[in-house]
């Protein structure tokens, strides 16, 4: 099954409060979970199957995948007015990733070709997801920066509607960069699968 785009975005949304005087602060909280659904089969096309029926459905579509990476962005900003000039104080992002990964939980009394066929695809499909929660995580790092680079307004409420616009610049360019990546795992997807079995060939023919 292709690795197709399957990840799901919450805008960045920052909460705002003013401050006379106080020093500039900066800060990136980034927070990971895993969830899981079973899946069930004794042969490659029912756990192919089972992906398609069973799988996650990204935002906007009725598509199943056989994972997703749920991704949330928040943040808040204090802005510090002083002398007729506005800028930013204190800025956090905060960045939410879940991952939702297939466990096959009829895997007992499989054959062996089976169960290295499974390996080799769900870890391909785990290093995916990881890959998504990488990128984000990286993406709440800069638009931290740029947030914090942002030059001093004549009032707090032009500071803010930077913020704001910068946020959504961020969001975009996160969105650019994962539909990206995607792009280039749908095409060497099959290339992958091969040199995972390849591997685990290899490996099982050398512990003998």
């Amino acid at each position: 099954m292709p690795l197709a785009v399957r990840y799901m975005v919450v805008p960045i949304a920052f909460s705002i409060a003013l401050s006379l005087c106080s020093p500039s602060a900066a800060e990136v909280i980034a927070s990971k979970s895993y969830s899981y659904f079973d899946i069930r089969g004794k042969t490659a096309d029912e756990l192919d199957r089972e992906l398609s029926r069973r799988g996650p459905t990204a935002s906007g579509s009725s598509a199943r995948h056989p994972g997703a990476t749920k991704i949330r962005f928040g943040g808040e900003a204090t802005y510090i007015q002083n002398n007729g000039r506005c800028r930013v104080g204190n800025v956090k992002v905060t960045v939410h990733t879940q991952i939702i990964l297939p466990r096959w939980s009829s895997r007992k009394g499989a054959s062996k070709e089976l169960s290295m066929i499974w390996d080799a695809l769900s870890s391909d499909i785990k290093r995916h997801e990881e890959r998504h929660a990488e990128i984000a995580r990286d993406q709440a790092r800069a638009m931290e920066r740029a947030i914090r680079a942002l030059p001093q307004q004549r009032s707090c409420e032009a500071m803010q509607e930077l913020v704001s616009d910068e946020s959504a610049r961020g969001i975009e360019e996160h969105d650019r960069q994962q539909a990206r990546f995607d792009r280039v795992e749908a095409v060497n997807f099959q290339k992958r699968m091969l040199r995972l079995l390849n591997n685990q060939i290899n490996g099982r023919a050398g512990a003998k």
